[in-house]
Protein backbone atom coordinates (compact mmCIF):
# COMPACT_ATOMS: atom_id res chain seq x y z
CA UNK A 1 0.00 0.00 0.00
CA UNK A 2 2.88 2.54 0.59
CA UNK A 3 3.97 2.88 -2.78
CA UNK A 4 0.68 2.40 -4.68
CA UNK A 5 1.38 5.91 -6.06
CA UNK A 6 4.49 5.16 -7.52
CA UNK A 7 5.28 6.85 -11.09
CA UNK A 8 2.46 9.19 -10.75
CA UNK A 9 3.14 12.88 -10.54
CA UNK A 10 1.53 14.95 -8.07
CA UNK A 11 0.75 18.80 -8.50
CA UNK A 12 -0.29 20.30 -4.20
CA UNK A 13 -1.86 23.45 -4.05
CA UNK A 14 -1.82 25.55 -0.97
CA UNK A 15 1.08 22.98 0.10
CA UNK A 16 2.85 25.24 2.67
CA UNK A 17 0.87 24.71 5.73
CA UNK A 18 -2.89 23.15 6.44
CA UNK A 19 -4.73 20.25 4.44
CA UNK A 20 -2.36 21.22 1.31
CA UNK A 21 1.44 20.09 3.61
CA UNK A 22 -0.32 17.04 5.06
CA UNK A 23 -1.48 16.32 1.51
CA UNK A 24 1.86 16.27 0.36
CA UNK A 25 3.15 14.03 2.89
CA UNK A 26 0.39 11.62 2.39
CA UNK A 27 0.85 11.21 -1.31
CA UNK A 28 4.65 10.92 -1.03
CA UNK A 29 4.36 8.43 1.27
CA UNK A 30 2.62 6.16 -1.05
CA UNK A 31 5.26 6.96 -3.43
CA UNK A 32 4.03 9.76 -5.59
CA UNK A 33 6.36 12.61 -6.94
CA UNK A 34 5.14 15.98 -5.80
CA UNK A 35 5.40 19.22 -7.06
CA UNK A 36 4.76 21.74 -4.15
CA UNK A 37 3.09 24.90 -5.41
CA UNK A 38 2.49 28.27 -3.06
CA UNK A 39 3.46 31.45 -2.57
CA UNK A 40 6.21 30.92 0.39
CA UNK A 41 9.22 29.71 -1.32
CA UNK A 42 11.20 28.95 2.09
CA UNK A 43 8.56 27.23 3.51
CA UNK A 44 8.25 24.79 0.20
CA UNK A 45 11.78 24.52 -0.07
CA UNK A 46 11.79 23.48 3.59
CA UNK A 47 9.28 20.99 2.89
CA UNK A 48 10.34 19.36 -0.37
CA UNK A 49 13.33 18.22 1.68
CA UNK A 50 11.32 16.41 4.73
CA UNK A 51 9.31 15.09 2.00
CA UNK A 52 10.03 10.82 1.68
CA UNK A 53 11.55 9.51 -1.28
CA UNK A 54 9.76 6.70 -2.01
CA UNK A 55 11.76 4.58 -4.69
CA UNK A 56 12.19 7.09 -8.11
CA UNK A 57 10.15 9.98 -6.44
CA UNK A 58 11.47 12.99 -7.13
CA UNK A 59 9.72 16.34 -5.55
CA UNK A 60 10.05 20.20 -6.69
CA UNK A 61 8.83 23.10 -5.63
CA UNK A 62 6.92 25.90 -7.52
CA UNK A 63 6.36 29.04 -6.21
CA UNK A 64 2.62 31.07 -7.47
CA UNK A 65 -0.07 32.71 -6.41
CA UNK A 66 -3.41 31.75 -6.83
CA UNK A 67 -4.97 34.88 -6.65
CA UNK A 68 -2.73 35.83 -9.66
CA UNK A 69 -4.51 34.31 -12.31
CA UNK A 70 -3.27 36.08 -14.96
CA UNK A 71 0.17 34.82 -14.31
CA UNK A 72 -0.50 31.57 -13.11
CA UNK A 73 -0.14 30.00 -17.27
CA UNK A 74 3.09 31.16 -17.89
CA UNK A 75 4.01 29.87 -14.05
CA UNK A 76 2.95 26.37 -14.90
CA UNK A 77 5.04 25.85 -17.96
CA UNK A 78 7.78 25.37 -15.21
CA UNK A 79 6.19 22.14 -14.51
CA UNK A 80 8.63 19.55 -15.15
CA UNK A 81 7.03 15.91 -15.41
CA UNK A 82 3.53 15.53 -16.83
CA UNK A 83 1.18 15.57 -13.84
CA UNK A 84 -1.38 12.60 -13.01
CA UNK A 85 -2.81 13.72 -9.47
CA UNK A 86 -3.75 17.49 -9.08
CA UNK A 87 -5.06 18.92 -5.93
CA UNK A 88 -7.25 22.17 -5.89
CA UNK A 89 -6.60 23.48 -2.30
CA UNK A 90 -6.70 27.20 -1.46
CA UNK A 91 -7.44 29.87 2.06
CA UNK A 92 -10.81 30.72 1.11
CA UNK A 93 -12.32 34.22 1.85
CA UNK A 94 -12.77 36.33 5.04
CA UNK A 95 -15.93 36.11 6.44
CA UNK A 96 -18.42 38.44 7.22
CA UNK A 97 -22.51 39.08 6.53
CA UNK A 98 -23.27 38.20 3.14
CA UNK A 99 -25.37 41.33 2.83
CA UNK A 100 -22.54 43.72 3.71
CA UNK A 101 -20.12 41.76 1.00
CA UNK A 102 -18.49 43.81 -2.00
CA UNK A 103 -18.21 42.58 -5.56
CA UNK A 104 -14.17 43.18 -5.34
CA UNK A 105 -14.63 40.17 -2.70
CA UNK A 106 -16.77 37.92 -4.95
CA UNK A 107 -14.40 38.57 -7.54
CA UNK A 108 -11.49 38.24 -5.63
CA UNK A 109 -12.68 34.53 -3.99
CA UNK A 110 -14.17 33.41 -7.59
CA UNK A 111 -10.42 33.89 -9.19
CA UNK A 112 -8.89 31.91 -5.93
CA UNK A 113 -11.27 29.59 -5.89
CA UNK A 114 -12.72 28.91 -9.02
CA UNK A 115 -10.53 30.64 -12.33
CA UNK A 116 -7.01 29.41 -10.62
CA UNK A 117 -8.41 26.06 -10.34
CA UNK A 118 -9.96 25.99 -14.20
CA UNK A 119 -6.70 26.85 -15.56
CA UNK A 120 -4.56 24.64 -13.54
CA UNK A 121 -7.08 22.02 -14.77
CA UNK A 122 -6.75 22.62 -18.37
CA UNK A 123 -3.17 23.05 -17.62
CA UNK A 124 -2.56 19.43 -16.82
CA UNK A 125 -5.21 17.32 -18.38
CA UNK A 126 -3.94 17.36 -21.81
CA UNK A 127 -1.55 15.17 -19.83
CA UNK A 128 -3.98 13.08 -17.92
CA UNK A 129 -5.60 11.99 -21.24
CA UNK A 130 -2.36 10.93 -23.16
CA UNK A 131 -1.40 8.54 -19.74
CA UNK A 132 -5.00 7.46 -19.51
CA UNK A 133 -4.76 8.18 -15.98
CA UNK A 134 -5.56 11.57 -14.05
CA UNK A 135 -7.06 12.28 -10.68
CA UNK A 136 -8.30 15.67 -10.11
CA UNK A 137 -9.45 16.41 -6.34
CA UNK A 138 -10.81 20.00 -4.93
CA UNK A 139 -10.76 20.73 -1.36
CA UNK A 140 -13.89 22.71 -1.08
CA UNK A 141 -15.73 22.85 2.26
CA UNK A 142 -19.20 21.41 4.14
CA UNK A 143 -21.11 24.74 3.09
CA UNK A 144 -21.46 23.34 -0.60
CA UNK A 145 -23.95 20.93 1.39
CA UNK A 146 -24.86 23.26 4.40
CA UNK A 147 -24.37 27.18 3.98
CA UNK A 148 -22.57 28.40 6.99
CA UNK A 149 -23.26 31.68 8.91
CA UNK A 150 -20.76 33.99 8.74
CA UNK A 151 -19.22 32.59 5.39
CA UNK A 152 -21.33 34.23 2.92
CA UNK A 153 -18.98 34.98 0.07
CA UNK A 154 -17.52 31.29 0.80
CA UNK A 155 -20.79 29.51 0.84
CA UNK A 156 -21.47 30.94 -2.59
CA UNK A 157 -18.28 30.71 -4.43
CA UNK A 158 -17.32 27.33 -3.06
CA UNK A 159 -21.37 26.09 -4.70
CA UNK A 160 -19.93 27.71 -7.82
CA UNK A 161 -16.93 25.39 -7.86
CA UNK A 162 -18.63 22.16 -7.04
CA UNK A 163 -21.40 22.56 -9.94
CA UNK A 164 -17.76 23.18 -12.15
CA UNK A 165 -16.44 19.80 -10.66
CA UNK A 166 -19.66 17.91 -11.18
CA UNK A 167 -20.24 18.97 -15.12
CA UNK A 168 -16.27 18.50 -16.08
CA UNK A 169 -16.46 15.06 -14.29
CA UNK A 170 -19.20 13.93 -16.93
CA UNK A 171 -16.40 15.55 -19.72
CA UNK A 172 -13.25 13.65 -18.55
CA UNK A 173 -14.59 10.56 -17.41
CA UNK A 174 -14.19 8.96 -20.83
CA UNK A 175 -10.57 9.53 -20.68
CA UNK A 176 -9.93 7.93 -17.31
CA UNK A 177 -9.75 10.96 -15.59
CA UNK A 178 -11.85 11.47 -12.14
CA UNK A 179 -12.46 14.60 -10.48
CA UNK A 180 -13.68 14.64 -7.30
CA UNK A 181 -14.43 17.68 -4.43
CA UNK A 182 -13.15 16.60 -0.56
CA UNK A 183 -15.57 18.90 1.87
CA UNK A 184 -14.13 19.10 4.95
CA UNK A 185 -15.29 19.83 8.33
CA UNK A 186 -14.01 21.97 11.25
CA UNK A 187 -10.07 21.13 10.58
CA UNK A 188 -7.62 22.35 13.07
CA UNK A 189 -5.65 24.43 11.18
CA UNK A 190 -4.87 28.43 11.15
CA UNK A 191 -7.56 29.57 9.30
CA UNK A 192 -10.56 27.56 11.42
CA UNK A 193 -8.55 29.62 14.01
CA UNK A 194 -8.41 32.95 12.43
CA UNK A 195 -12.51 32.21 11.92
CA UNK A 196 -13.24 31.47 15.46
CA UNK A 197 -11.02 34.78 16.24
CA UNK A 198 -13.26 36.98 14.00
CA UNK A 199 -16.59 35.13 14.96
CA UNK A 200 -15.18 36.13 18.92
CA UNK A 201 -14.81 39.65 18.01
CA UNK A 202 -18.14 40.06 16.08
CA UNK A 203 -19.95 38.23 19.16
CA UNK A 204 -17.88 39.56 22.24
CA UNK A 205 -17.89 35.70 23.24
CA UNK A 206 -14.28 34.18 24.28
CA UNK A 207 -12.61 32.75 21.64
CA UNK A 208 -12.55 29.57 23.56
CA UNK A 209 -16.13 29.60 24.27
CA UNK A 210 -16.59 30.36 20.60
CA UNK A 211 -14.31 27.20 19.70
CA UNK A 212 -16.29 24.88 22.67
CA UNK A 213 -19.70 25.27 20.82
CA UNK A 214 -18.12 24.55 17.34
CA UNK A 215 -17.30 21.25 19.03
CA UNK A 216 -20.23 20.73 20.39
CA UNK A 217 -22.22 20.75 16.66
CA UNK A 218 -19.58 17.78 16.02
CA UNK A 219 -20.67 14.49 16.66
CA UNK A 220 -17.17 13.14 16.82
CA UNK A 221 -16.76 15.21 19.49
CA UNK A 222 -13.50 16.90 17.99
CA UNK A 223 -12.01 18.41 14.95
CA UNK A 224 -10.07 17.24 12.21
CA UNK A 225 -6.77 16.89 11.79
CA UNK A 226 -5.39 17.73 8.69
CA UNK A 227 -3.82 14.34 8.31
CA UNK A 228 -7.51 13.34 8.25
CA UNK A 229 -8.77 15.12 5.54
CA UNK A 230 -5.51 14.21 3.42
CA UNK A 231 -6.02 10.23 4.06
CA UNK A 232 -9.30 10.70 2.17
CA UNK A 233 -7.54 12.95 -0.63
CA UNK A 234 -5.21 10.27 -1.18
CA UNK A 235 -7.32 7.71 -1.12
CA UNK A 236 -9.20 9.55 -3.94
CA UNK A 237 -6.12 9.74 -5.67
CA UNK A 238 -5.34 6.12 -6.10
CA UNK A 239 -5.83 3.62 -9.05
CA UNK A 240 -8.43 1.86 -6.55
CA UNK A 241 -10.67 4.86 -6.73
CA UNK A 242 -10.82 4.65 -10.96
CA UNK A 243 -15.03 4.07 -10.42
CA UNK A 244 -15.82 7.45 -8.29
CA UNK A 245 -16.05 10.78 -9.88
CA UNK A 246 -18.27 13.77 -9.77
CA UNK A 247 -18.32 12.93 -5.54
CA UNK A 248 -18.46 15.56 -3.12
CA UNK A 249 -17.30 13.33 0.00
CA UNK A 250 -17.83 15.61 3.68
CA UNK A 251 -15.00 14.26 5.79
CA UNK A 252 -16.88 16.32 8.81
CA UNK A 253 -16.69 14.05 11.60
CA UNK A 254 -21.20 13.83 10.68
CA UNK A 255 -21.32 17.51 11.88
CA UNK A 256 -23.52 17.58 7.95
CA UNK A 257 -27.04 16.32 8.97
CA UNK A 258 -27.89 15.69 5.62
CA UNK A 259 -28.05 12.12 4.17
Amino acid sequence: MKELLSGYHALVCGASRGIGRATAHALATQGASVTLLARDAEKLARLECELPRLGSAQHHSLTADLDRTDTLPAQLDALRHPVHILVNNSGGPPGGPLLEATPEQFRRAFERLLIAAHLLTQAVVPDMRAAGYGRIINVISTSVREPIPGLGVSNTIRAACAGWAKTLARELAPHGVTINNILPGFTATARLASLFSARAADSGQPAAEVETVARAGVPAGRFAQAEEIAAAIAFLAAPTAAYITGVSLPVDGGRLHGI
